[in-house]
């Protein structure tokens, strides 16, 4: 299902980047705090798209993309702070950004048309 929309599909893949760079913080950093943050926003990010697919009405669809889009919002800051910091390397951390912003591009383009056609 996720190949038929490439929302699912990049915010999958982007959860999967997150869990192990969870999986790095916790392990090789030690840190606790912000990998839980960005685990939580990071993972959301798709299980809201996900649910918007199945939503019972266009305002329902809506809602879940809007959610979605506050979350890419949380880990994009999570993410740069992560670099600011020295948590990741640069490159590391500006490859997943970069997803991250290719997602919002994705979610803010998406509800655009929903807003659009709901009227």
């Amino acid at each position: 299902m996720t190949k038929d929309n490439p929302l699912l599909e990049k915010s999958l893949k982007f959860a999967a980047r997150i869990v192990k760079l969870y999986q790095y913080l916790i392990k090789e950093k030690r840190e606790t705090v912000i990998s839980k943050q960005i685990v939580r926003s990071g993972t959301s990010i798709g299980a809201n798209a996900n649910e918007a697919v199945y939503g019972i009405s266009t305002a329902d669809f809506i809602a879940k993309l809007q959610i979605s889009l506050k979350e890419t919002a949380e880990t994009e800051y999570w993410l740069r702070l992560l670099i600011l910091t020295d948590y990741i390397e640069r490159s590391h951390g500006e490859s997943m950004l970069n997803d991250c912003l290719e997602i919002k591009k994705i979610l803010t383009a998406s509800l655009k048309t929903a807003k659009e056609n709901k009227k």
